[in-house]
């Protein structure tokens, strides 16, 4: 499974060019900073974005990061836990770029959900307003390579 990804940055004034991406999405990782309150309050406001362009089975994850600056935290988990559960969000966690921790895993459940909609029949892997792709076979592997990840960063 190959994944292309975009990192719109959340500012404002790529928001007109960040709905064109959600178009055809079929997952999306919704990252706020648990040390910046204003960015999680944003995250409402990202999600209807994504919910009106994106297909209804888009596969979302919300992220919490900088989860080592625990001293600076001003999100607490259990509220964006809370709020991920109200909003139909079935993956949320949080992540720390700086030492890596989690952020595999973000992007491998977003992977694994994509993936199993696809072995489930909810994608049909013809129509790409899904945004997957198939080869000609239409068979696909998910295999993540741990190996890969890097120490004390996450790329």
């Amino acid at each position: 499974m190959k994944l292309q990804i975009w990192d719109t940055a959340g500012q404002e004034h790529f928001r007109a060019v960040t709905r064109s991406y959600f178009r055809n999405a079929a997952g999306c990782i919704l990252v706020y900073d648990v040390t910046r309150r204003q960015t999680f309050d944003q995250v409402s406001m990202w999600l209807n974005d994504i919910r009106e362009q994106a297909h209804e089975e888009i596969n979302i994850c919300l992220v919490g990061n900088k989860s080592d600056l625990e001293d600076q935290r001003q999100v607490p988990y259990e509220e964006a836990k809370q709020w991920a559960d109200s909003n139909g969000i079935s993956h949320f966690l949080e992540t720390s770029a700086k030492t890596g921790d989690n952020v595999l895993e973000a992007y491998t459940s977003v992977a694994q959900s994509i993936h199993s909609k696809i072995v489930g029949g909810r994608y049909n892997l013809q129509d790409k307003g899904h945004g997957v792709k198939a080869n000609n076979s239409g068979l696909i592997n998910l295999n993540v390579d741990a190996s890969t990840k890097r120490k004390g960063g996450c790329c």
